[in-house]
């Protein structure tokens, strides 16, 4: 196992997203969208932390809200859900401080995978 020496090292603020959410515990299609729309309101708590710029914010919370709607169809494409998620991913990756949101967006894609392979 690897450690980190992080002594004299300064981090910036971080924000600790997922907290409040558990996507490994999803069992159904319902499950998942309700730890989205929670990931959703984790989402906008950092926006107004000033820890997520707006603009990506908006571009994030617009593709967890399309794959939201996926899955509330009644026959979900396990396809596209992916794929707005990890766009998702990909911006919040930009930003270092929203480290949380991305590993809980990491969390939701393995989900949807599992669930409807």
């Amino acid at each position: 196992m690897g450690t980190f020496d992080m002594r004299g090292q300064h981090v910036g603020q971080q924000y600790n997203a997922g907290r409040d959410m558990n996507f490994s515990g999803a069992q159904t299609y319902e499950d998942v969208t309700t730890e989205l729309e929670k990931f959703n309101a984790q989402l906008m708590q950092a926006k107004e932390a000033g820890i997520l710029p707006e603009d990506i914010a908006t571009d994030v919370q617009y593709q967890v809200t399309k794959a939201l709607q996926q899955g509330k169809k009644p026959e979900p494409d396990k396809k596209s859900m992916i794929e707005h998620l990890t766009t998702a991913k990909e911006l919040v990756e930009g930003v270092a401080a929203a480290g949380g949101l991305a590993t809980a967006l990491f969390s939701a894609i393995q989900m949807v995978q599992r669930l409807f392979s």
